[in-house]
């Protein structure tokens, strides 16, 4: 007992002395190998009043995704798309560092990484959002609610998104000649397939010098010099590399990075469509 003690007394005091011991023997405080995730648990429906819902447990960290579908009109510019707007909230329901009141930068930064993600990547199609040309396309409400943080939620809350995703299913509309919107809730449709989707791998790297380590939790984040997310679809293509910090990364960090990230893809793969299968 007084040795347990002495260990917590000693991460406090010196967090960084003391997670450096367990690197230089090339394992972490939980027990992980520097290279290995966290257990990933998926399970998709959990939210009855949402067009589509996932929540997905990666760890200690637990985020719930829930889609709500709406009408309103199309851009000018682009009358044959819908929208997709992801949320993501950081309350301090899910940890004592966030704070109440207008979101964290945290949670902007998130959302933003998400956002521009699946815009450039066009993982959803939306003209498949489309009702009727320059009169009425969909819009996709993805709040992603955070209920515990233990770090990487970014990993966790692209898992939560894609899974509802490809659970989405939408009332079959259309537009009246008075141009009212009609939707008829006992029929619903697919608007779309994700046979190929983004799969986000967090990694932290510490001065032991440039020790590399996967899905890292919140302490491990928050005592790290660099954070790295490489997001690549499962057809093994690489979407997009996202660095937060100031420091150079080497190229074979990155390139180890891209080999655990390949892994971790068909890994997620076949959660997800586990998940979807239940």
């Amino acid at each position: 007992m007084t040795t347990t003690k002495n260990f917590e007394i000693f991460s406090r005091i010196q967090p960084n002395e003391y997670i450096g011991r367990f690197l230089d023997q090339n394992i972490r405080p939980d027990g992980r190998l520097l290279d290995q995730f966290r257990p990933t648990f998926v399970t998709a429906g959990t939210v009855a009043t949402a067009n589509a819902s996932a929540m997905v447990r990666l760890g200690g960290t637990t985020v719930v995704c829930g889609i709500k579908a709406e009408v309103c009109e199309p851009k000018v510019d682009t009358p044959d798309q819908g929208y997709l707007v992801p949320n993501v909230e950081l309350s301090p329901m899910c940890s004592s560092q966030f704070r109440p009141g207008p979101p964290s930068a945290k949670a902007q930064a998130v959302s933003e990484f998400i956002h521009q993600l699946l815009k450039k990547s066009n993982v959803v199609p939306l003209e498949s959002l489309c009702i009727e040309s320059g009169k009425a396309v969909w819009v996709l409400y993805a709040d992603i609610v955070c209920l515990n943080y233990d770090g990487n939620i970014i990993d966790a809350s692209l898992l939560a998104l894609v899974t509802a995703l490809k659970n989405l299913s939408l009332p079959k509309a259309e537009v009246s000649p008075l141009l009212a919107v009609e939707a008829d809730p006992s029929e619903t449709v697919q608007p779309f397939l994700l046979t190929n989707f983004p799969v986000a791998s967090t990694f932290c790297i510490f001065n032991q010098p440039n020790v590399l380590i996967a899905d890292p939790n919140d302490t491990e984040e928050s005592l790290a010099k660099e954070t790295v997310t490489v997001v690549m679809d499962t057809n093994g293509e690489i979407c997009r590399v996202y660095k937060n910090g100031g420091t150079t990364v080497g190229s074979d960090v990155l390139r180890a990075c891209f080999g655990h990230c390949k892994k971790r893809t068909q890994q997620i793969k076949q959660v997800i469509e586990d998940a979807l299968n239940q």
